[in-house]
């Protein structure tokens, strides 16, 4: 029997911050997003406390406070170096590994030495012990009992985070436990027409006619129902495919005014999409720059727009992604309003190596006289830290910048908030 294992780290971001303060241990902690606005991690702690995901800071400051909430600003530098660090292990150990997301991924455990439920268990061990990030691991025989498992495996303590599925003495158990609404691959719009049938849990939608359901969910929903029965509807992916578009935004600290200030963010939001695009292997034909107000103050005056910058030649070439989105900024920007959030859209994407050759592109060799620059950069960057090397269209200190008043350091990936041991 194929046996598919989902490794989950903990309520991530939050277990990163723990990770380098063994003093928060079973102390209630809460990340927050952009400009330190809502909640979007919370510990098991903070969940126990009541706090809401998603809840708004300035609303929730008295709980916060009242129950001595450890409180962080967003570290995405941590936590995406954390989150290799933690797939590393992954590869080292499992015969296959498909990325899921920044804190997930489906692991292959079919054969593996020793059974897959002791194998989970030493990979769990591992991780933790490796990286300090607890993880939970779920396994059956397709991903979507993969995920039903790991569910399992995070709310009963006695499964000690593992949980097969596929030897478990009562799989219909599980089934029945798991509401229909956290099934992979049933959002919230057909988990409400299921329940208007009845369909309250994972059994009752495994039981389904497969016509009924291809017919009220589409395909997907077909899936959904053959990979709760057992029978596997995804395989494993050598890598996550690549994105058809890459979008870099980001809401400012304060309202910005200032069209300089304006074209600074929009040159680093610019930097930042070229860094994902060469990192996936791909160029870009078009660029999309768009800005808008705060729409939540409706005393202030509200505007928004955005400009297509189509590209005579397709380029992953920072400089030539910064001029066109600067451009068309400029054109697009208008004095007197306060500018919540600006950004841009990188689209028509293509491989690098196979992109469509046009008489425009002159000299021939162009794009490889980019390449080895762009390497270069990528290459400080990724070593030295990221803005070792920026482009100076993107300005040094920007005032505009998120707000980011509670950053943990960060502790892996810059020289100088290294931890120091006294």
């Amino acid at each position: 029997m194929k046996k598919i294992g989902l490794v989950d780290c903990n309520n991530f971001y939050a277990s990163c911050e723990r990770a380098f303060r063994p003093e928060l241990r079973n102390r209630p902690v809460v990340v927050l997003s952009n400009n330190d606005g809502c909640v979007i991690a919370r510990s098991a702690e903070a969940k126990t406390i009541g706090i809401p995901m998603g809840a708004p800071y300035f609303k929730w400051r008295t709980v916060i406070d009242k129950n001595r909430v450890a409180v962080f600003s967003s570290n995405y530098a941590l936590y995406g170096d954390l989150s290799n660090r933690v797939m590393k292990v992954l590869f080292r150990f499992c015969p296959s590994v498909e990325i899921y997301s920044i804190d997930e991924a489906f692991v292959d455990l079919s054969g593996v030495p020793g059974g897959a439920d002791a194998f989970a268990r030493r990979l769990k061990a591992t991780v933790e012990s490796w990286t300090g990030i607890p993880v939970s691991i779920g396994i059956g025989s397709t991903k979507t009992l993969a995920k039903i498992a790991n569910r399992f495996a995070k709310k009963h303590a006695r499964s000690k985070g593992v949980f097969d599925l596929t030897s478990s003495p009562d799989p219909d158990l599980v089934l029945r436990w798991t509401p229909v609404c956290d099934v992979w691959g049933i959002g919230s719009r057909h988990a409400k027409k299921l329940r208007r049938e009845g369909v309250e849990n994972a059994l009752d939608f495994r039981l389904l006619k497969r016509n009924w359901v291809k017919k009220k969910m589409t395909v997907t929903g077909l899936q959904t129902l053959l990979e709760v029965r057992g029978l596997p509807c995804y395989d494993f992916a050598a890598g996550p495919p690549p994105k058809k578009t890459i979008v870099s935004s980001r809401s400012f600290g304060h309202p910005v005014f200032k069209q300089s200030d304006l074209l600074e963010a929009t040159a680093q939001y610019t930097t930042r999409a070229a860094e994902k695009l060469r990192k996936q292997g791909s160029v870009t034909s078009n660029i999309l720059a768009f800005l808008q107000t705060n729409r939540f103050k409706l005393g202030e005056p509200q505007y928004s727009n955005s400009i297509s910058i189509p590209l005579p030649v397709s380029t992953a070439h920072t400089p030539t992604l910064i001029k066109a989105a600067v451009s068309g900024m400029e054109r697009i920007f208008r004095d007197g309003y306060g500018y919540k959030k600006c950004g841009v859209m990188l689209s028509s994407l293509e491989p690098a190596n196979g992109r469509w050759l046009s008489l425009l592109d002159l000299p021939p060799d162009d794009h490889a006289q980019h390449t080895p620059l762009m390497n270069a950069v990528d290459a400080c960057n990724n070593r030295w830290g990221r803005d070792t090397i920026k482009f100076a269209a993107s300005g040094i200190n920007g005032t505009w910048r998120m707000r980011r008043e509670m950053c943990s350091p960060r502790y892996t990936t810059v020289w100088e908030e290294l931890l120091e041991v006294k």
